[in-house]
């Protein structure tokens, strides 16, 4: 029965890049992915390519590629990633001048188009929004993307074609994988028990090292071993869909059937229904079988026909976060972070800070879990504490009120205040909308680098 291997070069946008290489090098793969978009992650790609129509990619795509390419030359992997985020093309135009500058050979490269809608916005403008139940047009905001959760087409276009690395903007992230099994096992669009399948091999590899024990972690409950030379997963998957998720020998963390049963359920609100748009997989009688040491054996997904909508990602320019964080350490830490909170509110009154949320936080003490939960959990007296405080503003003038308020209380008290930091953070929020499948249109472009 014909079988063949995948591996996860990456998790997120910046994640690490030896555990890929190492892959390339040692895993005997077929294809490995590289899983590097979020919905916020496409919005700022935008907004760098508004700035420079040849920028737009993944930061990290030339710092990657340098290695993968490297990596290439002595291994025949097949490379699929989403890292083009709103520039494929001139991500593939990239790739080409750096595989030809390292004399590559016969390598053919192909990009990804068609998720992008933004220039005609307009026509879904009353579409329903999926977090807030209000209309598209409701927002109040500078809108600076529109990107569609496109599924396999384009990548399997691209496989049929000969494509050797294959670049994409925001595709689904089971799809990477899903994509690559379809085209070698000649499933069809309508197959949707295997398509489910599939989805799930995707799920599991989508997030790299999460899968191998790296969220996992949770010492002297989970605990995991090596988690600085933490391994990146592969899954072994035959034509019927069936997988064994292990990782290399010599390399940190673990496989087991509670990292894949926590993986599975990641990011998962209906395990019987998980919407994607290649199908609606159904993880709800999945089979995880440890079957030797990092080496877990999965089958048992299934699916249903998709529903003929991509969910769309429309990030817009929300507002700016005015930060600033100071300490206080020694006898009577904690009473003077909370007079330095008192200040801060006098103060923002004083100035007539206009803001649409504030936060003051204790870290260490409040800050993750609030008041309420927090005083149960301290126990003992703060030798030291970080007093933080955020607020949600309009302008950037007055995102530079908060950190500068909080940076005047090291001379205008309380006492001991040290380490003042402050920070602006321009804001782009999203909001989701579904548009008919047959309103995006995927196109695939190819770039050849031949023997000179």
């Amino acid at each position: 029965m014909k079988k063949i291997r995948i591996g996860s070069g990456a998790g997120y946008g910046g994640d690490r890049i030896e555990p890929a290489i190492e892959l390339i090098e040692r895993g005997d793969l077929d294809y490995i992915i590289f899983e590097c978009l979020a919905e916020r992650t496409i919005s700022l790609a935008q907004k760098a390519k508004q700035k420079n129509p040849e920028l737009g990619y993944n930061d990290l795509f030339e710092y990657r590629f340098d290695k993968i390419l490297d990596a290439l030359k002595n291994h025949k992997v097949k490379v699929i990633t989403n890292m083009g985020a709103a520039n494929p093309e001139s991500a593939a135009k990239l790739c080409s001048v750096m595989a030809t500058e390292k004399g590559l050979k016969n390598l053919k490269i192909a990009y990804v188009k068609g998720d992008d809608i933004g220039d005609r916005l307009e026509k879904y403008l009353n579409y329903q929004v999926l977090e807030t139940g209000g209309r598209l047009s409701d927002i109040q905001g500078e809108i600076l993307s529109a990107n569609g959760y496109i599924g396999i087409k384009g990548i399997v276009d691209a496989l049929r074609a000969g494509a050797d690395i294959i670049i994409t903007g925001r595709v689904a992230d089971p799809s990477l994988s899903l994509a690559p099994l379809c085209h070698e096992f000649g499933w069809s669009m309508d197959e949707y028990e295997k398509l489910g399948k599939g989805t799930w091999i995707g799920h599991l590899l989508e997030c790299a090292g999460q899968v191998t024990g790296g969220y996992f972690a949770d010492p002297g409950y989970k605990d995991v071993p090596e988690l600085w030379n933490l391994g990146f997963p592969i899954i072994e998957v035959d034509e019927n869909g069936k997988g064994i998720v292990t990782k290399l020998p010599g390399t940190g963390g673990m496989v087991t059937r509670e990292t894949v049963q926590e993986q599975t359920l990641y990011e998962i609100q209906d395990p019987e229904n998980y919407f994607t748009p290649d199908v609606i997989a159904d993880f709800s009688k999945v089979r995880i079988e440890q079957e030797g040491k990092d080496r877990v054996r999965i089958y048992g997904a299934s699916g249903k026909a998709p529903t003929g909508k991509y969910k769309t990602s429309v990030g817009y320019h929300d507002c700016y976060i005015g930060e600033g964080q100071i300490s206080y350490g020694g006898g009577n830490a904690l009473a003077r972070a909370q007079l330095a909170k008192e200040i801060l509110e006098k103060r923002f009154e004083q100035i007539g800070l206009v803001f649409e949320e504030i936060r003051y936080d204790f870290i260490g003490l409040n800050s993750l879990y609030g008041d309420l939960i927090s005083k149960q959990l301290n126990t003992g007296i703060s030798s030291e504490v970080r007093l933080r405080v955020a607020a949600r503003v309009k302008t950037i003038e007055e995102a530079e009120q908060v950190g500068n308020e909080v940076e005047a209380l090291y001379t205008n008290g309380p006492s001991g205040g040290g380490g003042a930091s402050k920070n602006i953070k321009d804001i782009v929020s999203i909001a989701s909308i579904f548009i008919p499948v047959e309103d995006f249109e995927i196109s695939v472009g190819y770039l050849e680098v031949n023997e000179s």
